[in-house]
């Protein structure tokens, strides 16, 4: 009777936590969003299902416990250790072997817990992972921007801030993505045509032009610096909410990293844009790269159709035409006819 009695704040709480109405929870879109996992698992009821409880034990109830979540296998043993149906003759050599069978039952559902937390915990390497390689990729850009740091270390910093976000981007395109089911054309464009719209391969794109390129624009550090933040902030509020130190100095801003997303990504797709031109600029000094220009405009085209760029690209486009269309129609009206060719080749 008394373990019956404990166990019941904690389903009170259980259907507490299934009937809260999480979509207008505002919180619960940014948590969701910020949920690693491969989006085969993420269509699956029961894994939303455990991140809303785990939400709920985050935001709403600390006391609410969370169990360690279940995949197919363990269903399927459960099956297997149920024992077949048997005539009524042999009912009561059923009812003498029963402890014994729900013995062996619980330990087979003992046993079949024990892959989702080796899962669980590939999960966590993975993110850990990213936290450390972001999180080093943000303290050397710092280095290389930081004024009084010696130019040697400064140019050596500027590279490793591109090389460490590349290897980033990259080894999460392979852990979401794998790698192509063949290596012959058609299994090659398949698979290129569903990484091509992703951030990650962007980011890879454009630290791979940098990085092989003799011109040091310390602005490019820009966009690297806030992808390599959220990462940072939200792997801290998810992992070490209840840490003391981090209670005590980290916290606000984390809050305020992850508060203000939208401003880091208006921020970097501006940024993007500015280096654009400032290579077009770069084109009429010494250290001009015509290939490096093609190539990132290549990429800007790109963010700008992508969905998970393209919102904050055509804004910032947008604020630019309304600020040079009337300029240009005022004191340039010969370059309309280039500037309508350029359009038509962007937007195709």
């Amino acid at each position: 009777m008394g373990g019956g009695e404990g166990e019941d704040p904690q389903k009170l709480k259980r259907i507490a936590a299934a009937a809260y109405d999480y979509e207008n929870d505002s919180r619960w879109a940014g948590y969701w969003s910020n949920i690693l996992i491969p989006p085969h698992m993420a269509s699956r009821n029961d894994v939303v299902d455990h991140y809303k409880r785990k939400f709920y034990q985050r935001y709403i109830d600390p006391d609410l416990v969370v169990e360690a979540m279940t995949t197919s296998s363990s269903s399927q043993s459960a099956k297997a250790s149920t024992p077949p149906p048997q005539s009524s003759s042999s009912a009561t050599n059923t009812n003498d072997t029963r402890p014994r069978s729900s013995g062996s039952s619980s330990r087979t559902s003992g046993a079949s817990t024990t892959p989702p937390t080796s899962s669980t915990s590939l999960r966590w390497d993975q993110q850990t992972i990213q936290f450390s390689v972001n999180a080093w990729v943000f303290v050397v850009a710092v280095l290389a921007i930081f004024p009084l740091v010696p130019r040697n270390l400064s140019s050596r910093a500027y590279r490793l801030s591109f090389l460490g976000t590349a290897c980033s981007s990259m080894y999460s395109l392979y852990s979401q993505y794998g790698k192509p089911r063949a290596w012959n054309l058609q299994a090659l464009q398949v698979w290129f045509q569903s990484v091509i719209v992703t951030k990650d391969f962007m980011y890879s794109i454009y630290c791979l032009t940098f990085v092989s390129s003799h011109l040091c624009l310390k602005f490019a550090l820009l966009p690297i610096m806030c992808r390599a933040l959220e990462y940072v902030a939200k792997f801290l509020r998810r992992n070490f909410s209840r840490s003391t130190l981090y209670r005590k100095y980290l916290e606000d801003a984390c809050i305020w990293v992850e508060s203000n997303t939208t401003t880091l990504s208006i921020l970097s797709s501006q940024a993007e844009i500015g280096l654009g031109f400032l290579l077009i600029i770069s084109l009429l000094s010494w250290q001009r790269n015509i290939i490096q220009a093609f190539m990132y405009w290549q990429l800007l085209k790109l963010m700008y159709h992508a969905p998970a760029t393209g919102s904050y690209h055509r804004s910032a486009w947008s604020n630019i035409g309304q600020t040079t269309n009337p300029l240009i129609q005022r004191y340039a009206p010969f370059l309309n006819t280039p500037i309508s060719a350029i359009q038509k080749w962007w937007l195709r």
